[in-house]
This record gives C-alpha cells, sequence and structure tokens, in this order.
C-alpha cells in the first residue's frame, strides 16, 4: 500500500510571526507610499503604464483563483495548490507593479461626476480595505494547508476565497474606471 503526505506525520510549523511580519510589511508600505508625493521628474520609462500592468496580474489572479476553486470543488487538490500558488506569485507581481508605480507617481485622481463617482469611491474603499484584510487571511489559509490542518484551513478558506476573488476583480475594475484619467 502507497504511503501519503496525509498518512505520514508532520511537524507542525509555527508561521503566524512571518504572517504577521509580512502583513505589516505589505499593509505598512501601501500606506506610507499612499502618503508619499511621487518621485519627481521619473524619465526612465512611461510609469502610466504600471496600473495596466497592475489590472493584469489582477485578471489573473482572479482567474487562476477560479480555477483553483474549481480544482477544490472536484476534490483535486494538486491542481488546487498549483493555481492557489500560481495566485500568490501574480499577486505577488502585481504588489511590486503597485509599490513601484506609487513611489515614481502622484496619486492619479478620479475625474468622473455623480453617480459614477459615488460608484467608484465605493468600490475603490471597499477593495482597499478588503485587500488588507486578504493579506493576513491569505497567508493563514496557506499556512493552515501547508501544516496539513484541513478543517481549520476549510474553515478560514471559505471567508479568503471570496474575499480574495473580489479584491482581485475589484481590482480590475478600479483599474478601468480610473485609466482614462491617467
Amino acid at each position: 500500500m502507497k504511503e501519503t503526505a496525509i498518512d505520514r506525520p508532520h511537524k507542525k510549523r509555527n508561521y503566524k510571526p512571518a504572517i504577521i511580519m509580512i502583513t505589516i510589511l505589505v499593509n505598512g508600505l501601501v500606506v506610507i507610499l499612499s502618503g508619499l508625493p511621487g518621485y519627481e521628474n521619473f524619465t526612465a520609462f512611461d510609469v502610466t503604464i504600471l496600473p495596466m500592468m497592475n489590472a493584469i496580474f489582477n485578471s489573473f489572479t482572479f482567474l487562476f483563483l477560479v480555477a483553483a476553486l474549481a480544482a477544490i470543488l472536484k476534490r483535486n487538490i494538486t491542481v488546487h495548490r498549483r493555481f492557489i500558488y500560481a495566485a500568490f506569485v501574480t499577486t505577488t507581481l502585481f504588489l511590486v507593479t503597485y509599490v513601484t508605480y506609487h513611489f515614481l507617481s502622484p496619486s492619479t485622481p478620479y475625474g468622473g461626476t455623480g453617480f459614477m463617482a459615488g460608484l467608484y469611491y465605493f468600490i475603490l474603499i471597499t477593495h482597499i480595505i478588503l485587500a488588507a484584510v486578504i493579506v493576513p487571511l491569505a497567508l493563514t489559509a496557506v499556512a493552515r494547508a501547508w501544516n496539513l490542518e484541513n478543517e481549520r484551513h476549510r474553515k478560514i478558506a471559505r471567508w479568503t476565497m471570496p474575499i480574495w476573488l473580489y479584491v482581485s476583480l475589484t481590482g480590475v475594475v478600479v483599474y478601468l474606471m480610473i485609466s482614462p484619467y491617467y
């Protein structure tokens, strides 16, 4: 009989300090950058390409998460895991381009008015709040999976997946709504 990873003894690791440090670092960096005026006279390349890259990375994250959800609903853990890792990669690439853009460029104000402005700011504010929340949720979910705490992983993943899907999708929507004003 073939032994599986679940059958073997597994030493659990304490990922909580790393999760806390990464959450503080990522969210702290975003907060700090939101208060900076941007780098003046940066001419090495057109920084307005970075928000489009952000939207592309968010699009891939969304698609990878949908594929991961479909895989786990079919009980294909290996495929699920691979798509979750892919979502982490594209989210990390998003973060790099986001931080770079906000370091090099001042914030772009939304130019719309009326209902569209209200809708834009609703989407933007919920996106920002949930983007901060998703950092520790996603890291905790993956840490629980690594520790083979399957029931605890499922409990947090039930919250993490829809929030992460919302954040990645609304990141694209925010870009589409503000892109005419870059």
